[in-house]
């Protein structure tokens, strides 16, 4: 049997005339670039997140950048965000002459650790970058108290964090939506995902969605009058138009991914030594990736390979250990927790389209490694 990590041909397949139909109406219209699709699924996925604006821009890569220049995160101020995450949330701040400072992560939920956070507050940090990761956020209660209490610009990286959600200031709230500006990427593999490169910045404050609107298009509100030096990021039609149809379904492709999380879960608890990532009671959690830590974890992936399943590593190196960060002077034992997961973790295929054979085949040659019947 063959397991890929990630295939969109099989929803692709499943709704093909929908897919079809929608890219189709786009090439009749010419309408390219910001066309009628993407206003109306600016405004959908507003709904749907429960903010009050939202802005296509072309990945979530360029969402943390647009982001982090119109908070201020720029020319040297001191921002807090995870070594351990995907690379992007780092360099948006390296790119505009910010002071990264790396945060460890939280042992049983792999978020950032919020009370070393803490501890890094001072008169020099400006802001902070929670990123929601793998299937839960980064507690938000905990994110706002602290920013509340220093002054702190808050951009939530969303980029995995479709549709999960946090328990904050007595109400549960989609990741994404509680700080300054959140963002969201749309990459395929995500839990909604483009058929190409994607992303969403929103916001509950208008002047930013303001600026927003302005950044993405070269910092203009009239074609050729420039208030600032924006971007050239723009969600294109096509995206767009794509998206819209995946966003009728999103609820139903979160209920399968948490389905197979429980498959999973129940398969693999009854291993020596696999461990399983811990949700947080404020938490409702996305299956965006299903993770495990496990003992010989590359030679796991090996022998996997070997049965025609797919796996991947996020993350093989934490960014404070990136040669492109060096200049930082962190070193080798800096952040020890993320230093250790790094070696430990493993993503087994996740997607709605998975079968219950699948997963069992999964868990199956798993245990078949570790010498389990």
């Amino acid at each position: 049997m063959q397991v890929p990590f990630y295939t969109p041909v099989r929803e692709y397949h499943a709704r093909k005339d929908e897919f079809d139909r929608a890219v189709q109406n786009v090439f009749e219209s010419g309408d390219f670039i910001l066309g009628e699709d993407v206003a109306a699924f600016e405004k959908e996925a507003a709904m749907w997140l429960g903010a009050k604006y939202a802005v296509g821009v072309a990945s979530g890569s360029d969402a943390l950048v647009i982001g982090s220049d119109i908070l201020g995160f720029r020319d040297g101020a001191e921002v807090l965000t995870p070594t351990y995450t995907f690379f992007a949330s780092a360099s948006c701040l390296a790119r505009l002459g910010a002071k990264l400072v790396f945060v460890d992560m939280d042992e049983e939920t792999l978020n950032m650790d919020m009370r070393q956070a803490a501890e890094k507050v001072n008169s020099r940090i400006k802001g902070i970058i929670p990123v929601h990761l793998f299937l839960q956020p980064t507690s938000l209660q905990e994110v706002m108290d602290l920013a509340r209490a220093n002054n702190l610009k808050v951009l939530e990286d969303a980029a995995e964090g479709w549709g999960m959600e946090s328990f904050v200031d007595s109400m549960w709230k989609k990741a994404g939506t509680v700080g300054n500006i959140g963002i969201y990427s749309f990459f395929p593999t995500k839990t909604l995902g483009a058929y190409g490169d994607a992303g969403l910045m929103v916001t509950n404050d208008e002047e930013l969605y303001r600026k927003i609107k302005m950044y993405r298009v070269h910092g203009t509100a009239a074609k050729y009058h420039h208030e600032y030096i924006g971007y050239n990021s723009r969600l294109d039609t096509l995206q767009a138009a794509i998206l819209r149809v995946k966003l009728t379904s999103t609820e139903k492709a979160i209920a399968a991914r948490a389905r197979h999380a429980q498959h999973y879960t129940e398969r693999l608890r009854s291993i020596p030594g696999v461990r399983v990532q811990n949700v947080r009671c404020d938490a409702h959690p996305v299956y965006y990736v299903y993770n495990i830590l496990v003992p010989q974890r590359d030679a796991l992936a090996a022998y996997l390979k070997e049965q025609g399943i797919g796996t991947t590593i996020y993350y093989p190196k934490p960014l404070h250990l990136q040669p492109c960060f060096a200049y930082l002077g962190y070193k080798e034992g800096d952040f020890p927790v993320a230093e250790r997961i790094c070696k430990e973790i493993l993503a087994l295929p996740m997607y709605p389209e998975l079968t219950d054979d699948e997963v069992d085949y999964v868990c199956d040659a798993i245990a078949s490694f570790y010498g389990v019947q």
